[in-house]
């Protein structure tokens, strides 16, 4: 059973419409809303804020990919899309566009929980792992800023290494911030004063 999720569901046909949302309601409780016109796809997402996507294209065309990208903002949510026919270059379009499932061949109701599922477990995958990488860049940024800091101190002062950064972690507990924080002060002083 699904948590309580919003789901927009992009599907021209009323038919097929109705049948996605009976399934989406017997997989669990969730606010389902649908969007039968792609037109303005984009800004009528951005109004309902969803927490999943699903689309249902039986051909999706490189124009529908790229304004699917702008509308769903899959880096904000996970993505599903069933097509009834692809080829290798929409499929990757599809991918890069950030689509946590492009299922080809269509959607059928016994598979939607299934890939729906997968696909919020692999949105939640790849979102750690671009929030691990941006800390991981942080930190880097912040030990190349330590680096030069200890630099400057190690010239201006004639001292090692060790009691370069003795002194930055000294300032630091001094002034109750963080050792990068003291360390991107004194490179921002040296330029000024260079």
């Amino acid at each position: 059973m699904l948590e309580k999720l919003s789901i927009i569901v992009v599907e021209q046909d009323r038919d097929r419409a109705l049948l996605i949302v009976d399934s989406l309601r017997e997989a669990g409780e969730s606010d389902i809303q649908v969007i039968s016109e792609v037109s303005s796809l984009a800004r009528r997402i951005s109004e309902r804020n969803p927490d999943v996507v699903l689309i249902d294209l039986a051909s999706p065309s490189r124009d529908t990919i790229e304004e699917l990208t702008i509308a769903t903002a899959p880096l904000d949510r996970p993505v599903a899309m069933f097509v009834d026919n692809s080829d290798d270059s929409l499929t990757k379009a599809a991918i890069e566009a950030g689509v946590s499932a492009y299922v080809v061949d269509g959607l059928r109701p016994e598979r939607l929980k299934p890939v729906m599922a997968a696909a919020i477990t692999r949105f939640n995958m790849f979102r750690r792992m671009r929030e691990e990488l941006a800390e991981t860049r942080r930190a880097l940024e912040e030990r190349k800023v330590t680096d030069r800091a200890k630099g400057l101190l190690m010239k201006a002062r004639g001292i090692s290494e060790d009691e370069a950064y003795g002194l930055l972690r000294k300032a630091a507990m001094d002034q109750g911030k963080k050792i990068s924080e003291v360390a991107a002060a004194l490179v921002t002083a040296a330029e000024l004063l260079s």
